[in-house]
């Protein structure tokens, strides 16, 4: 049985007010066996598309290397826009060493409610996958749970949004389409991407992912 362990300790910039909630990165973090072009950061892994979305949004130029300048070069922007980042799952156990939420067993989640507390300018937490099992909506609404607190809907669309009550603090959260490859055939088979790559062939997943996360970042 593997220890999955989250390798990165929160990332909260001074005057943060938006929160990136994923579950894990990839094994090879844990054990620190990177691939080339793997950045040693949250959502550092080659094969991610969060970070080249947000390039693409922000014109960033980005280093994809596993070096000092490619890890300072991602926190400059996070603070620059005021991001943290706060997976919530702390460590799990797997019987297979991959990436899978689905062989995610034994999980202990992060105290995000309590960073929430500590944190009292962030209003938005920004989930990368919505709520199919394992994935962070779906930690998110167990942990709410053990607060007596629930997710409320705003907009049942993808991207979903949700709203709850934190003591006197109104937090909006927003389940964007995920940043990996294998969400593609489920953005394949949206009618709004339909309807677009049927207006411009050329339009892709990564296309339609980079306008969805625009609005929120």
């Amino acid at each position: 049985m593997f220890q999955h362990t989250h390798p990165y300790p929160p990332f909260f910039p001074e005057g943060a007010t938006k929160l990136i909630v994923g579950t894990l990165p990839p094994p090879r973090f844990t054990i620190g066996d990177l691939k080339p072009g793997d950045v040693n950061f949250c959502y550092g892994s080659i094969d991610g598309l969060l970070w080249p979305i947000l390039d693409r949004i922000f014109a960033l130029n980005l280093s994809y290397e596993n070096t000092a300048e490619a890890i300072a070069q991602r926190k400059s922007f996070l603070a620059s826009r005021g991001i943290g980042v706060c997976d919530i799952v702390h460590s799990c156990q797997r019987d297979k060493i991959d990436a899978s939420d689905l062989g995610m067993q034994h999980i202990e989640l992060r105290d995000l409610v309590g960073y929430l507390k500590q944190y009292p300018k962030i209003d938005t937490l920004i989930f990368t996958g919505g709520n199919s099992k394992n994935g962070p909506e779906y930690f998110f609404r167990k942990h709410l749970k053990s607060y007596d607190l629930q997710l409320k809907v705003v907009a049942d669309a993808v991207p979903r949004i949700h709203q709850f009550r934190l003591e006197n603090r109104i937090l909006q959260t927003v389940s964007l389409t995920a940043p990996s490859g294998a969400a593609n055939r489920a953005i394949g088979s949206m009618a709004l991407y339909k309807k677009m790559k049927q207006q411009n062939p050329d339009f892709n997943t990564m296309d339609f992912r980079v306008l969805q996360y625009r609005t929120f970042f």
